[in-house]
């Protein structure tokens, strides 16, 4: 509807042109279709009129009069009216919601979906743990957002590749490496010789045991088997990472989340991407040498000061690889690359996004795109979660998962802006009470599918054709919110892909929940009147598609029974 108006404005404009009325040369300015706040003032509203007046030398008000009697014919329209300043309020008729509502029922669950992005490439990167423990609460914020963003932009038509960044290579993975091995001799936490730096938690001795067992793991179908020797590092290396990812894979497959490419740090290295993509920014004059170290000058693209890309000892700093690795991604034809972090990293940025620039290859200012998330904290009974044995501290996402399930996991992980700080609450999200969002909207799909089955039961019969061609009862307060809430949700998709922001289908699917349930309790749906019924229950099959179409979006499901 709203690209409807939209054309019927623009083709308005066109004629007050050739009329003379609008200047020859004045270009179509860049107006909204938005629906008012204020539902009297119509189901949507235009500000086209007062964008036009100034460059047009005009009255805003005259100007939104002149296209309201310029606006073509459309049996979509009823009312049209100029209202305050220069608004222009739509009255959409009663017909074309009938029509919408058919389409809901006709696209099933492709209904939502557009073609925005046909044509083009993204990359998604998200979750990107260390292979070093398990994964942890924030972990499943990450995997649930960037699964999420991926969902999004694959329903506005994006060829969408999923990415996973593997750091397995630096401090960290020998850190687990020396752990692993301190168990293999038989060293715990707290006994002498214990590793500095060792990663303490009880799946450590786990990794050790399997190693002296010669089990084998596969990973990326790739098998590795324990060596059985707590003498070899590098086996003890090679076994650990592979068990640790073979772990986080089979956490993230219960949660819902895959990945398209599983990308190694150490590719970087042994593919030589790292020392070419230095080559790169000397051979474009950014860096510099001072002080036995080779410099990159961020300072031209922003940062607020310079940064060092290869220290005295000729080892790189930490960001130097980061640049390397979202260079390949340029290469690999990702149009929008996104990329999803905690926010502790955000200070790296702009460093990264410098370096890029810096390659001069024609990379986009402001590329990649980067989502933030802030910490989870969880809690039950009013109290902070610290489980610790097994991860040596901090609650896993598989703790989580097995004590709310992965729906309830899901929809909490994602149902806040990821910059705000989120308090998960077990007892909560485990609560089956209709203060419960995710509860809440999976029972009002429940409760369709409860209505088609008492349909059957009472030998009623249902005719779709037949209930699209009865008016709808749009004078009904709590039928015309349902109505208007439900064909929005288009229009949420579309938003949702464009600013990265899925959780915008969360707040969406609720509110279309509460006002079904609006409807639901005003109105009775089995009656004897077969017009009346099968009206009714348009509604509530449209309904119930779009809950199923938004909830598979979030990567949570959508019961027939509760």
């Amino acid at each position: 509807m709203k690209s409807t108006l939209r054309a019927l404005v623009a083709q308005a404009i066109d004629s007050l042109r050739a009329a003379g009325t609008l200047p020859a040369d004045l270009a179509t300015p860049e107006f909204v279709i938005e629906r008012p706040k204020n539902r009297g003032q119509g189901d949507f509203s235009t500000n086209a009129a007062m964008l036009l007046a100034m460059p047009a030398r005009s009255n805003p008000r005259a100007i939104a009069q002149a296209l309201v009697d310029a606006l073509p014919a459309n049996d979509a329209l009823g009312q049209v009216e100029v209202a305050g300043p220069g608004f222009i309020n739509f009255h959409v008729a009663e017909s074309a919601w009938r029509r919408q509502i058919g389409q809901v029922l006709e696209q099933g669950a492709r209904y939502g979906r557009n073609d925005s992005g046909q044509g083009h490439r993204a990359g998604v990167e998200y979750v990107s743990a260390n292979p070093t423990g398990p994964l942890h609460v924030g972990h499943g914020r990450a995997a649930v957002i960037g699964d999420c963003i991926a969902r999004v932009l694959d329903a506005n038509g994006w060829a969408v590749a999923r990415e996973f960044y593997y750091n397995d290579a630096g401090v960290q993975i020998n850190n687990l490496a020396i752990s692993v091995q301190a168990r293999a001799r038989g060293t715990a936490p707290g006994d002498a010789g214990w590793p500095e730096d060792g990663y303490r938690g009880e799946y450590i001795n786990d990794v050790a045991q399997a190693y002296l067992r010669g089990d084998s793991v596969e990973v990326d179908g790739h098998v590795v088997t324990g060596a059985k020797d707590p003498a070899d590092l590098d086996a003890i290396r090679a076994f650990a990472v592979a068990y640790l990812r073979r772990e986080q894979n089979l956490d993230l497959a219960a949660y819902g989340v895959s990945f398209d490419v599983y990308f190694l740090e150490s590719s970087l290295y042994t593919q030589n991407k790292v020392e070419e993509t230095v080559r790169e920014l000397v051979a474009h004059g950014h860096t510099y040498e001072e002080g036995g170290a080779l410099w990159l000058r961020t300072t031209d693209f922003g940062d607020d000061k310079d940064r060092v890309m290869r220290k005295s000892d000729g080892t790189y700093t930490y960001f130097v690889p980061d640049i390397a690795y979202h260079r390949s991604k340029w290469q690999r034809g990702y149009e929008r690359a996104i990329t999803e972090l905690g926010a502790d990293h955000h200070g790296s940025l702009a460093r990264v996004r410098a370096g890029l620039q810096a390659l001069d290859c024609g990379i986009p200012t402001g590329w990649p795109e980067y989502v933030l998330h802030q910490m989870v904290t969880v809690m039950r009974g009013g109290e902070e979660v610290k489980l610790g044995k097994r991860a040596g501290g901090y609650i896993t996402l598989r703790d989580l998962i097995e004590e709310v399930g992965r729906d309830a996991v899901r929809w909490f992980l994602i149902a806040r802006k990821p910059d705000s700080q989120l308090t998960f609450d077990i007892d909560f999200a485990r609560s089956q009470s209709l203060d419960n969002p995710v509860y809440y909207v999976q029972v009002s799909h429940a409760r369709m599918h409860g209505l088609t089955r008492q349909l059957r039961e009472r030998g009623l019969g249902f005719d779709a054709a037949n209930g699209l061609a009865q008016p709808l009862d749009v004078e009904d307060e709590s039928a015309r919110e349902l109505i208007a809430t439900l064909l929005r949700y288009p229009d949420v998709v579309e938003t949702a892909g464009r600013d990265l922001e899925p959780h915008q289908i969360a707040a969406y699917l609720l509110e279309l929940a509460q006002s079904f349930q609006t409807y639901y309790n005003d109105h009775q749906f089995l009656v004897d009147d077969a017009n009346l019924r099968d009206a009714r229950l348009v509604l509530a099959l449209a309904t119930r598609q779009v809950l199923a179409n938004g909830l598979a979006l979030l990567g949570v499901g959508a019961p027939e029974v509760m």
